[in-house]
């Protein structure tokens, strides 16, 4: 009875504070008529208990390490371990990107994150005219073993774990990389890594597709497979809701695509014959550190709830790691502004917190100069010593959660819950998220996000400091990294002599049996680790696949 006099006198309270606040705000009004966050979510002036009234703690919020995972996927979260310092990064060689990797270790970053360039993510050789103009640009080039094997010179694969932001060439990738441990002698129930290996979100969002849904879905599934059994600690897909956002979505929308193609893959894994509980616990997600502050905090706990939820319900999973969504996120590269690039560095510490805050697993913190040029080593070290500071200076993680509770972002959780299942049942009906990517729903609804913030910053409601408010008068930045159009050449000289030093009559084969089995119903993984072995180059064992599976052509359905 006390609590529900509580209630009611909130209630009276909070009426005549009401009313006694609109009377003066008709002398000095609010800032604005409407407050909103980035999913267009009203925000109120106040929350109150009275918010959040109906709310079940334990069926909504829960306690850290339980169900429905809301507070964190560990009891202790950073209490106990620290989440990875990743850095994303890759250019040029090999021989180039390996030097920034032993200085990021050297610096204390404690993951790898590899970049690929653009011909490697999609399944072309450097000497390929497709490649003119790309090679080494937006990430490293890797055409063959023998580059991935100068990528990770001196560094033990059984001490570090590593990401590997690839998709379509995904298996030939791990496959390299499972050949290269095997010559450090590390064997492949040791190795721990992820591969993003997200093909859904490349035909809504971002591009870098190969072949058609059906044989890119039957690749994941024979990774999902094969791993189980041979590569345990391996993550084997890396759902991933950064480039949904990149490409404009809302937070909301990020959650509900984003977990809409986990269902896919979940359920494609499924009619393949596969058990939730073996592959369930290695499936991780990648998500994008936005601006809006709290939004982003109550984004990611409402991602556990929603995905806890999904996997129990809809999947009938047992393993509570199966329920776990377990996620990598990093700052997001489209807030960064050309103009006054050192303002990205308080923008990224921002994005950074909310993360750590939110529950991350892993971190990537942008660089300052991102929006001129490839990074330079100073603003790396920037970036990385900005996760630190978060980590053993600002005291934010020696409590879990620590902004669970406030009746604002237990309010906003559920409201992204809400809506992002709401998002969920409407590609339901629509037969599922590779049905909704064909018919253009989900390219569509991140087109009108992205073109209402666009249109919200050109007429001055969203303010971008730096960029349509606060401006300066600036000089040309110079010194900027850049890639020596050589890295080509070098490359193709690299290819001529492997070609001509490996057994010719070996990569043969193994290709011929990669394409028998490509017409069939084996497992592609092995096959390709043995492709990979004997020198088979990158493109070539795409060239094989395309050959057998086709291309995709994007349609326009809009």
């Amino acid at each position: 009875m006390a609590e529900r006099r509580d209630y009611e006198d909130l209630q009276a309270v909070l009426k005549r504070w009401s009313e006694e606040v609109e009377k003066k705000l008709s002398k000095r009004p609010e800032r604005k008529a409407e407050f909103v966050n980035t999913s267009g979510i009203p925000v109120n002036r106040l929350y109150t208990p009275l918010d959040n009234g109906d709310a079940g703690y334990l069926s909504e919020v829960g306690l850290p390490g339980e169900y429905p995972f809301t507070r964190g996927v560990q009891p202790t979260m950073f209490r106990g371990r620290l989440w990875t310092m990743r850095q994303y990064a890759g250019f040029a060689t090999a021989e180039e990107s390996n030097r920034r990797y032993r200085f990021l270790l050297g610096q204390g970053q404690t993951g790898l994150s590899v970049a690929f360039d653009l011909p490697t993510q999609i399944g072309y050789d450097s000497d390929n005219e497709m490649a003119i103009g790309e090679v080494g640009k937006v990430g490293v080039a890797i055409d063959s073993l023998r580059d991935m094997e100068t990528l990770f010179r001196q560094i033990p694969l059984d001490k570090v774990s590593t990401s590997m932001t690839i998709n379509a060439p995904a298996a030939i990738l791990l496959a390299m990389y499972m050949a290269v441990a095997e010559k450090q002698g590390v064997p492949a129930h040791k190795l721990r890594g992820t591969i993003q290996n997200d093909i859904l979100k490349e035909y809504s969002s971002r591009g870098t597709y190969i072949f058609p849904p059906r044989p890119s879905m039957r690749i994941i599934t024979d990774i999902f497979s094969f791993c189980t059994e041979n590569v345990p600690m391996w993550n084997t897909i890396s759902i991933s809701g950064y480039h949904i956002r990149e490409a404009g979505s809302t937070a909301v929308q990020e959650v509900a695509f984003t977990l809409a193609n986990g269902i896919a893959y979940v359920q494609a894994a499924l009619e393949a014959g596969l058990d939730v509980d073996l592959f369930g616990p290695r499936l991780s997600f990648f998500f994008n550190a936005h601006s809006d502050f709290l939004e982003e905090i109550a984004k990611y706990r409402a991602a556990r709830r929603l995905w806890a939820e999904i996997m129990k319900e809809r999947f009938k999973a047992k393993n509570p790691k199966s329920l776990m969504i377990r996620f990598h996120t990093q700052t997001a590269g489209c807030t960064l502004t050309a103009q006054q690039p050192k303002n990205n560095i308080v923008r990224v510490a921002f994005q950074a917190m909310s993360a750590v805050l939110g529950g991350t697993q892993s971190l990537h913190t942008n660089s300052m100069d991102e929006a001129l040029c490839l990074p330079s080593e100073e603003a790396v070290q920037i970036a990385l010593r900005t996760q630190q500071m978060i980590a053993y200076e600002t005291g934010v993680v020696d409590t879990v959660d620590p902004l669970g509770g406030s009746y604002y972002l237990e309010n906003l959780t559920r409201e992204i819950h809400d809506r992002a299942a709401e998002y969920i049942r409407k590609i339901d009906e629509l037969g599922g998220a590779a049905q909704a990517i064909e018919k253009g729903f989900v390219q569509k609804e991140i087109q009108d996000s992205a073109y209402k913030y666009q249109r919200e910053i050109e007429s001055g409601e969203r303010i971008v400091v730096g960029l349509n408010r606060f401006q300066v008068e600036e000089e040309r930045p110079g010194d900027l990294l850049r890639v020596d159009p050589a890295v080509r050449t070098s490359q193709i000289e690299r290819l001529r002599k492997l070609r001509s030093e490996r057994d010719a009559g070996a990569v043969e084969k193994r290709l011929s049996d990669l394409k028998q089995g490509a017409q069939g119903d084996q497992n592609l993984v092995p096959l390709i680790l043995e492709a990979v072995k004997a020198y088979a180059t990158l493109g070539e064992i795409c060239d094989v696949l395309r050959e057998v599976f086709g291309e995709y052509q994007q349609v326009n359905t809009l």
